[in-house]
């Protein structure tokens, strides 16, 4: 698909000036491809189309027509290029009488005419006198074509001072319309300007008769003479005689004629001197007129009037003129120096770099310019990026003392990422960063995060511009698209060929550049040791959080897609992508590394405070902690398209999965400091209550008088809560997430917490089964008591009430912290006290009649009243309590047994009811 072609654009007009029908040269850019291209002409609103003559794309030669402004553009109309403008403009003058020695600034043709002396044509001066009208009469211009004439007429002209005059197509061109009478006045008076012309030479002759007929006689005299003497003598007289005679005829012409040739003399060399300049002023007022241009910054002006110097006096042989060319040329180099000075200048705009390069191949300067520019252009690069780095690392080494530690990304004065990606101009057509954040913001954030946006923001500026110069030095755009120029284009894509791979050279040097620069600010690490003192020289008191190097992706990312809009080459720009995946995978470690430890520190925030479930905001605020860490995760963790996974590297694989075991295993440790910890060392300041609460100093009160037991029920619940939902929702956030190795995280973590619990199980058993295990025996053997002489039972003894109301103790401490727990603890309880009672009846050696069914009374009573409870183990034990005993026998023992357990059930209702109400629940869950 081609490409549409520019409007025309004039650019110079010489001459500038002058009055109606002044032939002027028109010069500028897209003027046509050819005279059927060109549909329109106007200068100063005059329509000058008939009178224009096609040269080529970059020059029209015309008339100036009757125009009506004294002043205006010259506008040109092509069938490709539309309707056209103009940088410089045409001033018509009035017409003036103008005298032989008067200056004029209009341009007059030169006209040849044919010199028969000489058989050669010769250009008639412009001052030159010759007939306007040779017949006399009024000229009438008639309508005829220009074609349809030179067809008519071939090889001849209407001119009357040329040698192939054809009278017809003068009378056709000028006098078409005229009468026959009038053509008849006209054949008299050519008749009367040859009669003029003979006349003359008659009358010069007739003047002068006289004279020529005293020679003659004196001639033929001396020539008698000579004949009829024949003597030496007369000879000599007659000779001395004619030569004085001679002499004083010569002396007298001269003396009459002397100051009238001199005065002849002097205007014919005076009027050749005039005529010399007026011809020639063009070259001999050129290098003032250059330097008056360059000055003003007219180039193209001077360029167009090098040229026209160029062809018409570069090969002269005139000494004058090679003077006055050598000026030219000397102030053209001077041009040159000046063109390719602003030209490597920085910074400069691509408009003002093209517009220099196109000047510089005009001027036919040496070298490659456009390559000389776009190696200035690199390297200026190159230093603003080393200067952005030194200017920040001088500034964060300034401020160290001055600045507070830096905040937390959170603060309300710095903006989301989101929202300052909202603010920020698309780079997607590789326009400029534009940051809407203000300085408050600035000021807070660290260096190094201000170093990389100013960094990314001046290279996304600045390459641009050096690719689209590159690609127009490819394509050969830097010229004009005329055939004067097309030479130069093809040299131009012959060089740009053989030094792609230098340019190749140069983007991936301004791309590894910017990496490391990156790199050295936020990955040191990962650079050598002497790229370290090339590219760092930060201080890194403290690793960024991962929110400030999310933010800073952030922005690498919208840098990587500005310069790919430029359709850079991807393997240019593969570097970036590398840097994009390490600092991604590097702000993942880093935000694990301090959820770590924020989780450490929730121990801190442990207020006791128990729910309906039994629960603490504990599980709650890790679980949230957890997810809010991972959601700030979300955009590194995204893949972008031309992006790889963050984890398709097994170290990163197996370096994540050990963080996040590390963070589970975390809080693990956390609930175990805070549930073995001793009442002493809680601390109850950071605590803080709703001010609005009626129970305001009771609930002070209840969480600053917590027991060790306490505690170890209310981290037995939590441990119960985290291990069937939190860490499962964990795990599969984890999971959405893309983390890999969720599996091993989950089944590692929950080995561990139940580990925790079951510890933390074991110690509460201790506490509460050992006291109340450890009083069975004395209870049973209080006041002498023996198995082999006691009375006849009336009732169950007083240390297995005991007993049962340090069970319900233990209950109503459970049932108050978490209503699950109370199974678990009261079958670890029941089976301690069964344990112990089979063990002491096995350690009686008998009984008697009485002493066996007071034990059975006891054993019995005990085992129906905790049957809810009762587990394989604790039947076993009650089983093997009984078989210890005698049998009873008697149907009065039987009664007598049964009559006192329900004597008991009866009395203890009371204290029972708990076990049944229990029963329900537990019978519910």
């Amino acid at each position: 698909m081609s490409r549409a072609r520019q409007p025309p654009l004039v650019t110079g007009i010489s001459p500038n000036e002058g009055i109606s029908w002044t032939k002027v040269t028109i010069r500028g850019e897209n003027l046509g491809t050819g005279p059927t291209d060109l549909i329109g002409l106007t200068i100063c609103g005059h329509n000058c189309l008939l009178t224009a003559e096609w040269m080529s794309a970059s020059k029209i030669v015309c008339r100036v027509g009757q125009a009506k402004n004294d002043k205006g553009d010259i506008i040109v109309t092509t069938k490709s290029g539309g309707k056209g403008t103009s940088t410089v403009s045409f001033k018509l003058l009035k017409p003036e009488k103008i005298g032989i020695l008067d200056q004029s600034a209009v341009w007059v043709d030169e006209m040849n005419y044919y010199d028969m002396r000489t058989d050669r044509n010769k250009g008639i001066p412009p001052l030159s006198l010759r007939p306007a009208n040779p017949l006399g009469i009024e000229i009438d211009k008639g309508r005829f074509p220009q074609k349809d004439l030179e067809s008519l007429f071939p090889g001849m002209s209407a001119d009357f001072t040329s040698e192939n005059f054809s009278a017809a197509w003068y009378l056709i061109e000028n006098h078409s319309t005229t009468s026959f009478d009038q053509l008849k006045t006209a054949v008299v008076n050519l008749k009367k300007q040859a009669n003029k012309k003979n006349e003359g030479s008659l009358a010069y002759v007739k003047g002068g008769l006289s004279t020529f007929f005293e020679a003659q006689d004196a001639l033929s005299a001396i020539h008698q003479k000579l004949e009829a003497d024949g003597t030496e003598k007369v000879e000599g007289s007659m000779t001395q005689k004619l030569e004085n005679v001679l002499n004083r005829a010569s002396n007298t012409a001269d003396t009459l004629f002397q100051e009238v040739l001199g005065r002849k003399d002097k205007a014919d060399s005076t009027r050749n001197a005039l005529n010399v300049l007026q011809r020639f002023k063009f070259l001999f007022n050129l290098p003032l007129n250059i330097e008056r241009n360059i000055q003003k910054g007219d180039y193209d002006v001077v360029i167009n009037d090098y040229e026209k110097a160029k062809s018409l006096f570069g090969k002269t042989e005139v000494q004058v003129f090679k003077k006055y060319y050598a000026e030219v040329e000397t102030r053209i180099e001077a041009l040159r120096e000046l063109l390719l000075d602003k030209l490597l200048e920085t910074p400069s705009t691509l408009h003002d770099q093209k517009r220099y390069i196109r000047y510089l191949s005009d001027l036919h300067a040496p070298g490659d310019p456009a390559w000389q520019c776009i190696g200035a252009q690199h390297q200026w690069i190159l230093q603003l990026m080393h200067n952005c780095k030194e200017s920040y690392v001088k500034e964060q080494k300034g401020n160290a003392l001055l600045h507070s530690p830096m905040l937390d990304l959170d603060s309300d004065v710095r903006p989301s990422p989101i929202g300052h990606l909202s603010q920020t101009a698309s780079l997607k057509r590789g326009s400029s960063f534009q940051s809407g954040r203000d300085d408050a913001w600035r000021y807070k954030a660290p260096q190094q995060v201000v170093f990389v946006e100013k960094l990314t923001k001046l290279v996304v500026s600045q390459l641009p511009n050096f690719w689209k110069l590159w690609v127009s030095y490819v394509n050969g755009s830097l010229f004009s698209e005329t055939a004067e120029k097309s030479g130069q284009m093809e040299r131009s894509k012959k060089n740009a060929r053989q030094r792609q791979n230098d340019f190749k050279k140069m983007i991936q040097e301004v791309m590894h550049s910017l990496v490391k620069l990156i790199r050295g600010a936020l990955l040191p690490f990962s650079l050598r040791e002497g790229e370290l003192r090339q590219y760092g020289g930060w201080e890194m008191k403290s690793e960024l959080s991962g929110q400030w190097l999310t933010h800073v992706i952030q922005t690498v990312r919208l840098s990587s897609e500005s310069l790919t809009a430029l359709e850079i080459p991807n393997d240019m720009l593969q570097i970036i992508q590398d840097l994009i995946l390490d600092l991604r995978v590097r702000c993942i470690i880093v935000t694990l590394q301090h959820t770590a430890e924020d989780i450490k520190r929730l121990a801190e925030k442990e207020d006791w405070v128990v729910d309906n479930e039994g629960l603490t905001s504990l599980p709650s605020q890790f679980e949230q902690c957890i997810i809010h860490s991972l959601q700030s995760l979300k955009t590194v963790l995204d893949c972008k398209p031309g992006e790889a996974s963050v984890f398709q590297q097994q170290k990163t694989q197996e370096d994540v999965c050990q963080l996040s075991i590390g963070i589970m295993q975390g809080f693990i440790d956390c609930l175990e400091q805070l549930s073995t910890k001793p009442d002493g060392d809680i601390d109850t300041s950071h605590l803080s209550v709703d001010v609005s609460s009626p129970d305001l100093f009771g609930s002070i009160h209840e969480e600053s008088s917590l027991s060790s037991e306490q505690r170890l029920l209310i981290a037995l619940s939590n441990c119960r809560y985290l291990e069937r939902h939190t860490f499962l929702n964990i795990a599969e956030h984890f999971e959405k997430h893309g983390f890999q190795g969720v599996d091993k995280i989950t089944q590692v973590s929950m080995e561990s917490l139940k580990e925790l619990d079951q510890r933390l199980f074991e110690m509460y058993i201790e506490f509460k089964a050992d006291p109340i295990v450890g009083s069975l025996e004395p209870g049973i053997y209080a006041g002498y008591f023996d198995w082999k002489d006691c009375l006849i039972p009336t009732g169950v003894r007083n240390y297995l009430k005991e007993a049962l109301v340090n069970i319900i103790a233990v209950h109503a401490e459970v049932f108050t912290i978490s209503k699950d727990l109370v199974p678990r603890v009261m079958s670890r309880v029941v089976e301690a006290v069964s344990e112990e009672l089979s063990r002491l009846m096995q350690c009686v050696s008998s009984f008697s009649k009485n002493g066996a069914l007071q034990a059975k009374l006891e054993i019995c009573a005990l085992r129906d009243t905790v049957a809810i409870y009762l587990t394989p183990e604790s039947k076993s034990s009650f089983k093997q309590a009984l078989e210890a005993l005698p049998q009873l026998s008697s149907g009065t023992d039987r009664k007598l047994l049964e009559e006192l357990l329900n004597k008991f059930k009866s009395s203890m209702h009371l204290q029972l009811t708990c076990f049944q109400a229990s029963s329900s629940a537990m019978m519910k869950t």
